[in-house]
């Protein structure tokens, strides 16, 4: 009965949070946008999953100084910088500490996550007057009065829990305040939807004790990633409502398993979770999956045929040429939004905000959004929707910080930890 009537309560909310869009046929697009202007500075806006860190790690940066500190003050390099951001009206973005599936193997995942996460707090010892690490909704509201970015940490892979389940408590004290339990292959927590071995069917034994650990210490639990499977046996553990930092709606992309079909985003806002929608081209459009997919099996031959890799310097402007003949087809703003709506038609406007993947997904940003300058110009779809201002601040953050507060709420209450 208890199932039931919550259905009936999500597709209520899915019938009601939009205003009327003759309401916005009377504004100018100049009007639009400066509404979408100025919301994106009025509200907080939170993206659940930047890959800046592993993005300067790439770059030889594992310390923020002074002298290399305009790669995230105003270099613009990359999708994210503070002066992009300050533009965009980005106030917390999760920094992610990702964790490559190769080091399941060869060792080092905890040692590269430490490293990370050194690397994101030097930005706030070396910009104070800009950066804040975080770990509460309540802490991002603070920062956001005193006009800083806050630095909120989600660690993208589990593998640097090892095995030892106290390791979950030293993370949370590092800040990491959600995990995504796997990433491209299977881990010693769960099964990865890129992954073809269902080497546990779903989560492992150990898997499920990680996943109560985390609910008891006070860190999300990210269901992107995992394999459909997995998800289901998260569902069955977790005592409070989940995330998915940065996934998108299968819907779109049939097949792609690494997206939520219906019926996995049903049972997540049955869950009171949210899905964060992911900005890449890959995860948006099936024709963008479909022009990448082509062009790397030409460009495969091509270079197979010339007796070149990839990454040999011959192949360079071969390389360049294919690419200029070959364009990879982009998705759009309209399309992210596209995915919205789906959602919130699905089942309401409580269960969706943004997980951009900037820094992740390398050139597969869709048009009008390739970096985080450019949130308003979202903010101005939803605006030409009929998207209300409450609506676009639930999608911005009320609904992830909704969340956030119930995981931290819920340790607090039955361990003590926050």
């Amino acid at each position: 009965m208890k199932k039931i009537v919550l259905l009936l309560m999500i597709a209520v909310a899915a019938t009601a949070c939009k205003t009327d869009p003759k309401e916005t046929e009377s504004m100018s697009e100049e009007e639009v946008q400066q509404k979408a202007d100025s919301l994106a500075q009025a509200l907080i806006i939170t993206d659940g999953h930047v890959d800046l860190p592993y993005w300067l790690k790439g770059r030889g940066i594992d310390k923020i100084t002074p002298e290399n500190g305009s790669l995230v003050i105003d270099a613009g390099e990359g999708d994210f910088d503070y002066e992009r951001a300050k533009q965009g009206g980005l106030d917390a973005p999760f920094m992610s500490i990702y964790i490559p599936a190769r080091l399941q193997e060869t060792g080092g995942a905890k040692a590269l996550a430490d490293s990370l996460i050194d690397l994101v707090g030097s930005m706030t010892t070396t910009y104070p007057d800009k950066f804040a690490l975080v770990g509460s909704p309540s802490e991002v509201q603070e920062n956001f009065r005193a006009g800083k970015i806050s630095l909120p940490m989600g660690m993208e892979n589990g593998a640097p829990i090892g095995t030892e389940l106290e390791n979950v408590n030293y993370f949370f004290e590092r800040g990491i305040r959600y995990i995504t339990l796997t990433h491209s292959k299977d881990n010693q927590i769960s099964d990865s939807s890129y992954d073809t071995t269902a080497t546990h069917q779903g989560l492992s034994d150990f898997g499920r004790l990680v996943v109560r650990e985390m609910n008891k210490t006070g860190i999300m639990v990210d269901v992107s990633h995992i394999s459909d499977n997995a998800f289901y046996d998260v569902m069955e553990e977790t005592k409070v409502p989940v995330i998915a930092s940065h996934s998108s709606c299968r819907h779109f992309t049939p097949g792609f398993e690494r997206n939520m079909s219906d019926s996995l985003i049903k049972r997540l806002a049955e869950n009171k979770g949210v899905i964060q929608i992911n900005f890449g081209s890959n995860f948006l459009d099936e024709a963008s999956q479909k022009s990448r997919d082509e062009n790397q099996e030409k460009l495969k031959k091509l270079l197979e045929e010339k007796e070149l890799s990839y990454d040999d310097e011959a192949a360079k402007p071969i390389i360049k040429e294919f690419n200029t003949k070959n364009p990879y087809i982009y998705a759009d703003v309209e399309k992210v939004a596209d995915h919205i709506d789906h959602v919130v038609n699905l089942v309401g406007i409580d269960y969706v905000g943004l997980g951009s993947d900037y820094d992740g997904v390398g050139d597969t940003l869709p048009e009008g959004l390739k970096d985080v300058s450019q949130f308003p110009n979202l903010i101005a779809e939803l605006i030409r929707r009929g998207y209300s201002d409450e609506d676009i601040a639930r999608i911005c953050h009320k609904n992830v910080f909704r969340v956030w507060t119930t995981v931290l709420d819920y340790a607090k209450s039955n361990s003590g930890q926050y």
